[in-house]
């Protein structure tokens, strides 16, 4: 019995060991396995008295044969910043610089042209992408080419001493507020046509019928008295014409009243900038009568 107890002890102690020993085993595979390399570039240099060569294992898909020697190293570098996606990106930005040199290198005479184009927004928002878009937007003889385009000039040897496109923005403005008076006719508010009339007691207004009236209050009952009339009146106004000096500005046109078959009336208005707008201070209508006995009443609404 005491044999066999000391035999059944020693086996014991024969799978413990046997145990740890495959535990030690099954670590140390782990460890190779999870061990990874610390580079995968391998430089290897050798010094001869007749010349010196370096080369570099590549991992690139380039017909390198996955060696580089020491005069294509520039070259297998590029093409591992393509393979990376760097490449790409610092070409996008060459690229880039190049077409601002270039747009830069245009004759002024064709930047001149493409922006001619462009209307008045469209060149404004244009201003409002880079330095070098607001430069060209900006240029002088880009709004003279838009306002040529797009009014019509009184006088061709107009030079505006405030520049080209300040002189434009006025005369838009200008063109805004001749085109509220006669929406404003249209729509027969007394309310609108009396903040758009300066008041001052040397503003004038003559109207088709002959009858001139002097002062705002004149003025403004001349307008109350016309928009009583229960017919409305659907006019077209064309060849408006527009001058602008400093603070103050005239425009010339001719308007037509649909439901009339007489000719055109001649319309000249005087507007005034005051407090930071401007003023309607004269307007004068007259039409040409073709027919003696056309009646007064319908000329003077």
């Amino acid at each position: 019995m005491e044999i066999t107890a000391f035999n059944f002890t020693l086996s014991e102690y024969f799978l413990i060991a046997s145990s740890l020993t495959l535990l030690s085993l099954s670590l140390a595979l782990l460890a190779l396995r999870s061990k990874s390399p610390k580079s995968n570039l391998t430089v290897r240099s050798s010094t001869s008295a007749a010349s010196t060569s370096k080369t570099r294992t590549c991992r690139c898909c380039c017909s390198c044969i996955g060696e580089i020697g020491s005069d294509n190293i520039k070259d297998s570098v590029t093409a591992e910043k393509y393979v990376n996606g760097v490449g790409a990106a610092e070409d996008m930005v060459v690229d880039k610089h190049t077409g601002a040199s270039m747009m830069e290198q245009l004759v002024p005479e064709i930047t001149t042209h493409a922006l001619s184009y462009l209307d008045y927004p469209s060149l404004c928002r244009l201003s409002m992408t880079n330095s070098l878009m607001r430069k060209a937007a900006n240029d002088d003889n880009a709004w003279k080419a838009l306002y040529h385009k797009d009014f019509t000039l009184e006088q061709g040897s107009v030079i505006p001493v405030i520049g080209w496109k300040a002189y434009y923005a006025v005369t838009r403005a200008i063109v805004n507020v001749n085109t509220e008076f006669f929406n404003i006719i249209r729509e027969r508010s007394l309310q609108a046509m009396s903040q758009l009339w300066l008041n001052s007691d040397y503003v004038k207004c003559t109207h088709a019928s002959g009858e001139n009236f002097s002062g705002y209050n004149a003025v403004i009952q001349s307008w109350q008295f016309a928009f009583n009339w229960e017919q409305g009146l659907d006019l077209q106004v064309r060849d408006v014409r527009t001058r602008v000096l400093t603070d103050m500005a005239w425009v010339t046109m001719k308007m037509y009243v649909v439901e009339m078959d007489n000719g055109p009336f001649n319309v000249t208005n005087v507007f005034e900038f005051h407090d930071g707008r401007w003023y309607m201070v004269h307007h004068h209508s007259s039409v040409m009568i073709i027919d003696a006995e056309v009646d007064q009443q319908i000329v003077h609404a």
